[in-house]
């Protein structure tokens, strides 16, 4: 039954239906993969049914929050309390870029997960979301990392953090498989370096506020 839905190369499982003891990681097609969750039955359906439901609530949290991000946008372009200069520092700021970057990298020399240390290919991500934070604190160096995209999207949206001695943290919700694809180690304990007082300080609000927990 599984055989014809069987993956050319790098499959779980040899023709004669044993597994494959050397394979590091395996591709299954969608058909193998319905096929085997309808062997295992309702246990299984069950489970892929609360993961189908769990990728929906990421999306539209993320969906909500960015239109979250361009109502605080607004709000800051019209606040003609501040001025004009201020007013382009906070909102670049929201993308790791122009007077925050500046101040990351006065703390920060490259991206803690995959050591790139060229300027043109990191963003200022903020360890306490530019969303919640006050226009200080979105100007504050201390209150950023220096990450490629990539790992940028990680930290910003929860799926990775890090302990204040540097011991980084993957979410319990997180698609391993991805994650290795994007450079961040999930089968072995890493340590990126310490942090200093101030990053330690958002740091805790982001394992607190932003971190993704197991879903109950």
């Amino acid at each position: 039954m599984l055989r014809p839905l069987l993956a050319d190369r790098y499959a779980p499982l040899q023709p004669d239906g044993n597994g494959i003891q050397s394979v590091y990681l395996t591709g299954i097609s969608e058909g193998f993969a319905q096929a085997l969750i309808a062997l295992i039955g309702p246990e299984a359906i069950a489970v892929q049914a609360n993961a189908m439901q769990t990728d929906r609530s990421l999306t539209e949290a993320i969906a909500d929050l960015e239109l979250w991000e361009h109502h605080i946008e607004s709000e800051v372009e019209r606040d003609t309390s501040l001025p004009l200069t201020d007013r382009e520092a906070i909102i670049t700021a929201r993308r790791g870029q122009g007077l925050f970057k500046q101040r990351v990298m006065a703390v920060e020399r490259f991206c803690r997960i995959t050591r790139v240390d060229n300027p043109t290919h990191l963003r200022a991500s903020h360890c306490k979301p530019w969303r919640d934070s006050t226009n200080d604190e979105r100007l504050n160096g201390e209150n950023g990392l220096l990450l490629t995209p990539s790992i940028d999207h990680l930290f910003d949206r929860g799926f990775i953090s890090f302990q204040n001695d540097g011991q980084l943290i993957v979410s319990p919700v997180a698609h391993a498989p991805s994650l290795e694809r994007m450079g961040v180690p999930t089968r072995e304990a890493v340590n990126v370096g310490e942090f200093s007082s101030g990053q330690r300080r958002f740091l805790e609000y982001h394992r607190d506020a932003v971190l993704l927990r197991a879903v109950r």
